[in-house]
């Protein structure tokens, strides 16, 4: 039978990577519209994830999937963490991200620094009960000026050394096959397998 998930996300690049990642391995991935604002304020990846997930999943009746991913830099005491799609304010667009943290490198002397993207993902009931949970990192470099056709977030500045290349010039699938998101959606899908619908329950 195939696993009917909502995402809760409005992010439609993420939205669509989970897709590619799920849909092939037998679920039926669909979002929603007008979900409830979560406010973020977790001290993890791992809190948020499950904040947003339990909060669409009450407000649809819906089994929610809800990711919280990021970036951590080592020079930067892990910043921008959990605050990454925030680092450069609130309404900060990706351009606005990359450009405070090279800046803030680049006050430390440094040319490069080691990183990694985290990704924590959440699957709730509507009834709040957490169904399944992962969490998976890439370690690479950051390294700037930004490059690559593709990708988002902090992608042109990722540089991933067993890929030889940056997040944001590999294709969809092959940043899949490496990725933090990547490797957190399969666990995920591997906590599923077999785990029933409680929609389904008599």
């Amino acid at each position: 039978m195939t696993q009917r998930l909502l995402v809760a996300s409005t992010n439609a690049h993420k939205v669509a990577e989970i897709r590619a990642l799920l849909e092939p391995l037998g679920f039926e991935v669909v979002t929603g519209t007008g979900l409830p604002e979560v406010v973020e304020d977790g001290e993890t990846f791992v809190d948020n994830a499950r904040l947003k997930a339990r909060s669409a999943a009450a407000a649809t009746g819906e089994l929610a999937l809800a990711d919280d991913s990021g970036i951590a830099v080592d020079a930067l005491g892990g910043e921008p963490g959990v605050r990454s799609a925030r680092y450069a304010g609130e309404d900060a667009t990706d351009a606005q991200n990359n450009r405070l943290l090279v800046e803030r490198l680049e006050a430390l002397g440094l040319t490069e620094a080691p990183a990694a993207f985290v990704c924590a993902m959440c699957v709730a009931a509507p009834d709040g009960t957490l169904v399944a949970e992962s969490l998976a990192r890439a370690e690479g470099l950051v390294r700037w000026p930004a490059e690559g056709p593709g990708g988002f977030g902090y992608d042109p500045l990722f540089f991933h050394p067993p890929s030889g290349c940056r997040f944001s010039e590999l294709s969809q699938d092959a940043k899949g096959a490496v990725s933090h998101r990547g490797q957190a959606l399969r666990a995920l899908a591997r906590l599923l397998e077999g785990t029933p619908d409680p929609r389904l329950d008599p």
